[in-house]
């Protein structure tokens, strides 16, 4: 049985005018916060997430990493909700992402540092929200509404929102400009057909995601999204991991998806292609238009550090679509409602 389409897709659909009108708003604010950074270096980096957001917020940090040579850490919220730590709060900067910015966890960790004197940042859908009121610096996602459980344009405003911050924060024009051309690069993305993956995919119950670098955290979202759609036992791994303790699952016709996007990462991970169809796994690698065995085209943005963002673009469609295909309702995933509130 193939369902009728759901506010998932639309939503998802929605993200190149969502990530358009994010781009269009805020400049100042942004400029302000990366000015700030570059005056006052933070002795440390924390961002305070959980489930698609955390993947954001990884990605945002991998960014800060690579560019800027910071290190980022992800904070264990039951540091301060549970074991209540004494965090110095010195010359820190707290990054919390969130649509709904209701969750108890996310809430406490921002009160916590901004007490201590901590800078706090939230990226949040919800303005009007517990974390926003928390938060020293807000930025709005500039979503909208965000109806399906599955989170997808406000996944991909916190993408984008975390590339602004990096953007103004190291001043890259380059970048700022990029960014300003994504509308147009993720509307491309969202029109790549990838069906030959519905039809790979439809009858699985297990599946590895593999990315490195900037693509892993895209990996995890799409891992998450496949468990939480289509009922797949999913699981993320870098390029680099997925040689040691989980190549004793692969077995004949094992089924992989692999992000391959330009960037330094990208000849490891078309040679471990090669290796795991060589190992009989059944490999659906993602590259751009060109890259030999690409069965799933990769739309190109105006930066490659931005080409993961096209990427989950092109990817919610197909799993939407499979979750159809599998004779589930994307919109209501089992046991699970929008909003999580844990502590």
């Amino acid at each position: 049985m193939t369902l009728p389409s759901s506010r998932m897709l639309e939503e998802c659909l929605a993200a190149p005018a969502a990530v358009a009108r994010q781009l269009a708003s805020d400049g100042a604010a942004y400029a302000a916060l990366g000015a700030d950074l570059r005056q006052h270096p933070p002795a440390g980096l924390l961002t305070v997430a959980r489930g698609s957001s955390d993947h954001a917020a990884q990605y945002m940090a991998y960014l800060v990493m690579a560019r800027l040579g910071r290190l980022v850490t992800s904070l264990p919220m039951s540091l301060v909700t549970l074991y209540q730590s004494r965090i110095d709060c010195e010359g820190l900067v707290s990054l919390a992402f969130s649509q709904s910015g209701q969750s108890p966890d996310l809430v406490a960790p921002i009160k916590f540092f901004r007490a201590g004197g901590a800078r706090t940042v939230a990226f949040v859908n919800a303005d009007a929200s517990p974390l926003a009121d928390a938060a020293g610096y807000v930025f709005p996602l500039h979503a909208g509404p965000e109806l399906s459980v599955a989170a997808t344009k406000s996944y991909i405003a916190q993408l984008v929102a975390g590339a602004r911050v990096v953007a103004a924060w190291s001043g890259d024009d380059d970048l700022q400009a990029a960014l300003q051309q994504l509308p147009t690069a993720l509307e491309q993305a969202a029109a790549q057909r990838w069906d030959i993956a519905v039809e790979v995919l439809k009858n699985v119950d297990r599946l590895f995601v593999i990315g490195r670098g900037l693509g892993l955290p895209i990996a995890m979202e799409a891992a998450l999204k496949f468990k939480e759609t289509c009922g797949i036992q999913a699981e993320a791994f870098s390029g680099a991991e997925v040689k040691h303790g989980p190549m004793a699952l692969v077995e004949e016709g094992y089924p992989m998806l692999l992000f391959a996007p330009r960037g330094p990462a990208q000849a490891g991970l078309l040679a471990l292609a090669d290796e795991m169809r060589g190992r009989g796994a059944r490999v659906l690698l993602a590259a751009p238009l060109g890259t030999p065995g690409t069965e799933l085209p990769l739309s190109c943005t105006g930066n490659e550090d931005l080409d993961p963002i096209a990427i989950v673009q092109s990817f919610y469609p197909m799993v939407e679509a499979l979750a159809r295909a599998r004779g589930l309702n994307p919109d209501q995933p089992r046991h699970l409602a929008k909003v999580t509130k844990t502590n």
